[in-house]
């Protein structure tokens, strides 16, 4: 008898949830993906050993010890030696930046990425009826989305809006606020410009936890084109199923994480400290409780349930994290795909580590930062664009989308595939190279002598003099 009721209970728990399911879809407007333009910077732009090794030399600040930190963190990041720096650093105008080498630097993402995406998907920039651009680091007056209409000549009623500050997961905020807009504009195009000033943002100093950003940001950007048009579905390439965005800045330690300061000397730039990592464990388990329920089986979240609460009842007396780490649903249930914001190479382990991921799963974010580095707002897509130039992506995929940002904020959402993906994009000419045998970069093998013990007594100065 107890079997039987036992049946029937979850007979109606599988139909109350299916019923939400539909009715969670329908209430939904639809917000479809037409296309994206990724931004490869030119060939004069590489930082390779040689470039990067000029480039730290130049800080007449640095001493021994910063040159061994640099080299130990520059080995170990997984960045390779083909990611884009902006043009003032490649210059040698990084410790005096003008707001025009900035503009310059966004004018020739915006202008590329758009210039193609307009080119592609056969919309003219009349037809935009949204428009929002994020860049964190870089607020001008006009406004860099007035830059934008400014050039293409959009029409007077388009509906503009400039986001900064949200750091490295603004790309997602940023569609997030265009479905929100979709529910008031029928039948309307957006377009989502993200990425980052990184020419002006540049550190000059020499504390450790900023000197960080230098060896993991690189230039790139991407343009994304979006409607609610039903009547364009067969166009599209992507539907958006859920969005779930976590906002952890209540807590102190999350909140000074990854932040913009000046140091002792004057130095502007962005602090990275070493509790990012369980900052973004915590915010994305946060987000799981609200997005795991909406993207995954019912099967699934029983079985979670039913295991979380075996879990608790053997550890009381764990820390409150511990039993947060150990409460973790089997996302593979709910998605095919899996597009991690490349960060750093501690955040892309870390997630994956976490979910339990193969090295399948987190190939394209590892491939990403290796080609590209950590381009910001715009990284997402890199990683989009791999799992694409791959071939990955078949009609009725879904992808989900992890992001971690300033503030400190977890943003993730999930994505339909609408038809098979096999555009090259900015992969295309080294695609067949990806993945090599090694992520390992030459930097070890061309200045491992800064570990050399002879050389605390050298001065530094004299060495840069013959250099």
């Amino acid at each position: 008898m107890e079997l039987l009721t036992a049946l029937y209970l979850l007979c109606f728990l599988y139909l109350t949830y299916y019923l939400y399911k539909i009715a969670l879809q329908r209430t939904n407007q639809c917000c479809y993906m037409l296309g994206y333009e990724c931004y490869k910077a030119t060939e004069d732009r590489k930082l390779d050993t040689e470039s990067c090794a000029s480039i730290i030399l130049r800080n007449t600040s640095l001493g021994l010890e910063e040159y061994r930190f640099l080299l130990q963190t520059i080995v170990n990041s997984g960045i390779g030696e083909n990611t884009y720096a902006p043009d003032n650093v490649i210059q040698g105008k990084e410790e005096r930046p003008e707001l025009i080498d900035s503009l310059t630097e966004m004018d020739q993402i915006f202008f590329n990425t758009l210039d193609s995406l307009f080119a592609k998907s056969g919309i003219s920039p009349q037809e935009i009826d949204i428009l929002v651009v994020n860049v964190s680091l870089l607020s001008c007056v006009p406004s860099l989305a007035a830059r934008v209409i400014n050039r293409y000549k959009m029409r007077c009623d388009v509906k503009a809006f400039n986001l900064s500050g949200m750091g490295c997961s603004a790309s997602l905020v940023a569609i997030d606020l265009v479905q929100q807009l979709f529910k008031s504009y029928k039948n309307a195009f957006a377009i989502v410009v993200s990425t980052e000033a990184l020419g002006a943002n540049w550190y000059c100093g020499r504390e450790k936890s900023m000197m960080l950003s230098n060896c993991l940001f690189r230039s790139g950007g991407c343009s994304m084109l979006f409607t609610n048009n039903k009547a364009l579905k067969h166009r599209a390439i992507l539907k958006l199923k859920y969005m779930v965005r976590t906002h952890y800045g209540s807590n102190d330690e999350a909140y000074d994480c990854c932040i913009q300061v000046e140091d002792g000397l004057g130095y502007r730039g962005f602090r990275l400290t070493k509790k990012l990592v369980k900052a973004a464990a915590q915010s994305f388990i946060i987000n799981l409780r609200v997005l795991g329920p909406k993207m995954l089986p019912l099967w699934e979240i029983i079985r979670y349930i039913v295991v979380s609460f075996q879990q608790r009842r053997k550890s009381k007396s764990a820390s409150l994290d511990q039993g947060l780490m150990a409460a973790i649903p089997n996302l593979k249930t709910g998605a095919e795909h899996f597009c991690i914001h490349p960060g750093g190479k501690a955040v892309i382990d870390g997630v994956g580590k976490s979910l339990g991921l193969t090295d399948y799963d987190l190939e394209p974010a590892r491939m990403t930062l290796h080609r590209f580095g950590n381009t910001s707002a715009g990284g997402l897509w890199y990683v989009l664009g791999y799992m694409e130039a791959k071939k990955r992506l078949k009609k009725g995929d879904r992808i989900i989308m992890i992001s971690f940002g300033a503030g400190f904020k977890c943003n993730n959402c999930v994505w339909e595939v609408m038809k098979d993906m096999k555009d090259g994009n900015v992969w295309e000419d080294c695609i067949d190279e990806y993945p090599p045998d090694s992520l390992g970069n030459p930097f070890m093998e061309k200045y491992g002598w800064i570990n050399d013990a002879a050389l605390s007594f050298v001065r530094m100065e004299d060495y840069r003099s013959i250099s």
